[in-house]
């Protein structure tokens, strides 16, 4: 059997489930340890539990390095890997998973930050030996899920994993949270995800019944929902519309995208760190990645009529969402609201429809799952070493000169959050502006001071907690230990590396780029194209 010929996608998909089951039976018949303790057989429950995780999390990166190697760059904008199998022949639905170069790319990125919140969560949960056991195993389940949602070639798939994710991240946020309203962060995520998903449906089901029907048999396509079939069809203006705007708005919900944004500040606030990484940085990629991959191909007269109006609550929520964030106190929702700012600026970049913004999109996609991961692992770390816990901004101060490769990291991570030119999210923004200034260039005028605002946010928090006397509850407050250092220096290498060496990831996205523009019938303005051919050589 060749590289190209083995399953790799479906090895990715069912390995995080069996390593799931294997770590949540890990000492499970050893019971739980009486207060916490942590000795005894509770301590190799415990430490088995983790074991098990890490390791299982740590075969499927290799397993994404045999799928890396079989992935031809050169044909980047085509799907590989490709499996297709009947799943219910009667509604047209097929088990169809395979790549393009951004989706193998967000794949990489749900299997490269798993290991990173296990190190990063090798002692939550209050010690409590059970329940850290069950949130690793969910954690694991949900990294399956994650694949098979950025691999999915079949809508219906999509759309029924898409769903199925929001078990898992319920139960992520409301059981294993540790926040004191972590339970309403989890009903309104909740609320708000389901409340898109049903609305897709509708729309799902009617684009289905506009796949011709075989005059012979009278009936669909076995595979009718597969997105090569669906691409292209003859659909009339009012229920193309109708239908974009339905998976458009679920989309939107997940990116998160002003004005159905609210639920995230609440769950960043309330979730782990681990978690929030997990939600936030790969999860909520799940929304522009379908803007990107469903919206535009299925829907392109709808995406260019609906156009305007999105590049105007793209930059509201860029400016919003940094405004806000300046005036945060709690760290973890101050991070939560960045987010909303660097989404706008995806979302800005699809719907420029040239190579050169769409490439952007899709880098920053990357980056920003980096940049941000980092951010919330960092001020989980920082959070750990309070007496309290306290994620007040306000109960910090001078944390550098008690912790000081903390400090360090810490400014890394916030400086490619405010795209510092030399780490990753610089090269990313920047394409998003240059993509949109070809098409849009007002939007990109009023936009720009979001990168100001970045700064302020970014160095103000850094210049609370960091800097200064050292807070009165964080004297004694350890560095980070080898654990903390590891997942740090994976993080901040990856931003350099990708700030320095942009080529090879770029490379990935620049073909399906090129793909998602002829989708929606449109061509690069001639400063666009001038720009991609200086940054070739």
């Amino acid at each position: 059997m060749t590289m190209s010929s083995f399953p790799w996608l479906t090895a990715l998909v069912v390995w995080p489930l069996v390593a799931a089951l294997a770590t949540v039976l890990t000492g499970a018949g050893r019971g739980r340890p009486a207060s916490g303790a942590a000795s005894g057989g509770g301590a190799f429950s415990a430490g088995s539990a983790r074991t098990v995780a890490l390791v299982g999390s740590l075969v499927q990166v290799a397993l994404l390095v045999g799928a890396f190697g079989a992935f031809d760059t050169s044909t980047a904008g085509t799907h590989q890997l490709t499996e297709t199998y009947a799943w219910i022949p009667a509604l047209g639905a097929s088990y169809a998973v395979g790549v393009d170069g951004v989706s193998l790319l967000l794949v990489a990125l749900s299997v490269g930050l798993v290991p990173l919140v296990i190190l990063a969560a090798w002692r939550e949960q209050g010690g409590d030996h059970v329940r850290l056991r069950r949130y690793l195993a969910t954690v694991l389940v949900l990294l399956s899920f994650m694949v098979v949602v950025f691999a999915a070639r079949d809508v219906f798939l999509f759309y029924v994993v898409f769903e199925a994710m929001l078990i898992p991240a319920y139960f992520l946020i409301g059981g294993f949270g540790q926040g004191a309203q972590r339970r309403y962060a989890a009903v309104k995520f909740l609320l708000f995800s389901l409340a898109g998903g049903l609305v897709m449906l509708a729309a799902v089901v009617a684009l289905y019944l506009q796949v011709p029907v075989d005059p012979a048999t009278g009936l669909r396509p076995e595979d009718a929902f597969l997105t090569e079939n669906l691409t292209g069809l003859a659909l009339d203006p009012t229920a193309e519309r109708l239908m974009f705007a339905a998976f458009f708005l679920a989309f939107a919900i997940k990116a998160p995208m002003f004005p159905v944004h609210t639920w995230l500040p609440d769950v960043t606030q309330n979730a782990t760190p681990g978690t929030s990484t997990l939600l936030i940085c790969v999860l909520d990629k799940v929304g522009t990645f379908g803007m990107l991959t469903l919206c535009l191909p299925l829907f392109p007269q709808a995406s260019r009529w609906a156009a305007p109006a999105i590049i105007v609550l793209a930059v509201i929520s860029i400016l919003y969402g940094a405004i806000l964030a300046i005036g945060q106190t709690d760290v973890l929702r101050l991070i939560g609201y960045t987010s909303v700012s660097h989404f706008g600026f995806i979302i800005l970049g699809i719907f420029t429809f040239t190579s050169l913004g769409i490439s952007g999109a899709s880098f920053m996609m990357l980056n920003h799952g980096i940049s941000t991961g980092a951010l919330f692992l960092l001020a989980g770390f920082t959070i750990a070493r309070h007496p309290r816990r306290s994620q007040q901004i306000a109960d910090y101060g001078g944390m550098r000169k008690v912790a000081p490769v903390l400090g360090g990291t810490f400014l890394v991570a916030g400086l490619s959050a405010l795209a510092l030119p030399g780490l990753a999210t610089f090269v990313s923004e920047i394409m998003v502006f240059l993509g949109a200034y070809a098409r849009w260039p007002a939007a990109v005028l009023v936009a720009v001071p979001a990168v100001v605002l970045a700064a302020v946010y970014v160095l103000l928090t850094y210049q609370r907690m960091f800097t200064g006397e050292v807070g009165a509850e964080v004297v004694g407050a350890k560095d980070l230990d080898v654990r903390e250092k590891t997942v740090a220096g994976v993080l901040v290498a990856a931003l350099v590396v990708l700030g320095l060496v942009p080529g090879p990831a770029l490379d990935y996205v620049r073909e399906p780029a090129g793909v998602s523009v002829e989708h929606v019938g449109e061509t690069d303005p001639e400063p666009v194209l001038g720009a991609l051919e200086g940054s070739e050589q």
